[in-house]
C-alpha cells in the first residue's frame, strides 16, 4: 500500500481539464501526480545488453504516455534496479522498490532465476509485477504444474510472453510438418530442458511420430560420441534437444559426423549466435523462440522506429517490445483505477492494480495484450528459426495452440 497522505491523494486533472504530463519523465506539469514504475533487469554483467534494451523499452512507454497525456494528470517515471542476472539480488531489489511510496508496479525481471526471489517478495507486498521475459511455467501454474496440480502461486504476477510449456509442442508440430516421423529426444536434466523435452515428446506421439530413443546428458558434457552412435543406429531423422547452446553445438556436430543428415532442433536455449560460432556446420538446425519478431507487424515496426528516433544506443533486443507492452499494461491499469475513482488515485492504488491488470485487453506493439486466470499472456506466438550462412532466419510464426 502506498503511504497515506502521499501525492496520490491529489486530483488527477488540472483545473482547466487539460491532460497533464511531460516529456520522457521530465518535470511534471502543475497539479500533476508523479508515480513510478520499477524495472528490474540485468544492467551489468553478461546479459547487460538484453537488460538495457528492456529498461529502454519501458522508458519509451513511459515517455509516450507522458507526451500523449495518456492518463490525465499523471506523470510516470521509471526507476531501474540492476539484478545482474543474479537470483540472490531479487529479494533485496524487491524490498528497495516496495519502499518507494510512489511506486505503482514493477516490470521485469528478465531471468526466471531472479524471478524465483523477486516475484514472491513483490507478491507478499501486493505489488503488481509484469515480466516481459520469464518462461518458467511454475511462476504462474505452481510448482506441481507438470503433475496436474496447477494453482496460481503469485496473484500479483503476470507476463506478456509465453512459457516453456509452449515450446516443445510447437517444435513437434513444425518438425512433423516437414515430413520427419522418427526422432531421438535428449535433454540436459534441467527444469528448462526436461520441460521442453516432455512437451515435445507428448505432442510428437500425439501426431503419430515415433521417439526412437531418449536420453539425458550432463550439461557439462561435450563428448557425445556414444550418443551420436546411438542416434545413427536408431534411424532417427532428427534430434530434439532440451538444453542450451553450449551443449547443443558439439552434440549437433558429432551426430552429423556419425552420419545423421537431419537437423538438431531445440528451444530458445540454443537460439544464440554463439551456437553458430561453436558449430559452423549447423546449417539446417532449428530453434524455437518464444514470441514473434517485431518486424513482422506494423505495430512492431512502429515501435522499432520510435525506439530508434528516441536515440537509444543499445538495441531493444528480442524482449524490448514485450517490455514496452508490460510497462503499458501498468500504465493502462493506473488509468483504469483512476477512472473508477472519478479521476483520482487513492492511497490504496497498489492494492487495486493487480486486479486492474488482470482485466486488461488492449492492442500492444506485440499484438493483443490480455491475461488468463493464471497471469499468463493469452496471445502467445512462437517462431521457428533455421540456421544458415552463419545466422538465424525466421521460418514460421504461429500461436502456441493450433
Amino acid at each position: 500500500m502506498l503511504a497515506a497522505g502521499s501525492l496520490l491523494t491529489w486530483s488527477l486533472t488540472r483545473d482547466d481539464d487539460t491532460p497533464g504530463g511531460g516529456s520522457g519523465g521530465g518535470a511534471p506539469a502543475a497539479s500533476s501526480v508523479t508515480v513510478r514504475i520499477g524495472v528490474d533487469a540485468p544492467l551489468s554483467g553478461g546479459l547487460a545488453a538484453m537488460g538495457t534494451g528492456v529498461r529502454n523499452s519501458a522508458e519509451l512507454a513511459v515517455r509516450t504516455a507522458n507526451e500523449n497525456g495518456h492518463v490525465p494528470g499523471v506523470t510516470f517515471e521509471i526507476t531501474a534496479v540492476d539484478d545482474a542476472a543474479d537470483p540472490t539480488r531479487g529479494a533485496a531489489n524487491a524490498a528497495r522498490l516496495v519502499d518507494d511510496d510512489k511506486l505503482v508496479g514493477v516490470v521485469g525481471p528478465v531471468n526466471s532465476g531472479v524471478a524465483a526471489t523477486l516475484v514472491p517478495a513483490l507478491s507478499r507486498a501486493g505489488v503488481v509485477n509484469v515480466s516481459p521475459a520469464n518462461t518458467n511455467p511454475a511462476l504462474t501454474l505452481g510448482a506441481d504444474w507438470a503433475s496436474g496440480g496447477r494453482a496460481r502461486p503469485y496473484p500479483t504476477y503476470f507476463r506478456t510472453i509465453g512459457t516453456d510449456v509452449d515450446q516443445g509442442p510447437f517444435a513437434a508440430r513444425h518438425l512433423y510438418g516437414t515430413g520427419k516421423t522418427k526422432v531421438y529426444v535428449v535433454d540436459d536434466a534441467s527444469v528448462h530442458g526436461t520441460t521442453l523435452a516432455s512437451g515435445f515428446t507428448a505432442q510428437w506421439r500425439k501426431l503419430g511420430g515415433t521417439v526412437v530413443g531418449a536420453e539425458q546428458v550432463d550439461p557439462a558434457e561435450r563428448d557425445f560420441a556414444s550418443l551420436a552412435l546411438k542416434v545413427r543406429s536408431s534411424g532417427a531423422e532428427a534430434v530434439y534437444f532440451g538444453g542450451f547452446y553450449d551443449s547443443a553445438a558439439p552434440m549437433s556436430r558429432q551426430v552429423r559426423q556419425a552420419g545423421m543428415t537431419g537437423p538438431l532442433m531445440g528451444g530458445d536455449g540454443i537460439f544464440d549466435q554463439q551456437y553458430l560460432v561453436d558449430n559452423p556446420q549447423a546449417d539446417g538446425d532449428l530453434a524455437t523462440q518464444i514470441g514473434a519478431p517485431a518486424t513482422e507487424s506494423a505495430a512492431g515496426r512502429d515501435f522499432l522506429d520510435r525506439y530508434r528516433k528516441a536515440g537509444y544506443s543499445q538495441p531493444p533486443g528480442w524482449y524490448g517490445p514485450y517490455a514496452y507492452d508490460a510497462t503499458w499494461a501498468v500504465i493502462e491499469a493506473v488509468k483504469a483505477v483512476a477512472k473508477t475513482h472519478g479521476g483520482r488515485l487513492a492511497d490504496d492504488t497498489r492494492k487495486e492494480l493487480p486486479r486492474a491488470v488482470g482485466r486488461l485487453s488492449f492492442d500492444g506493439v506485440t499484438g493483443p495484450v490480455a491475461f488468463d486466470g493464471s497471469g499468463d499472456a493469452v496471445n502467445r506466438p512462437l517462431t521457428v528459426y533455421r540456421a544458415g550462412g552463419g545466422g538465424w532466419k525466421a521460418v514460421t510464426t504461429g500461436p502456441a495452440t493450433p
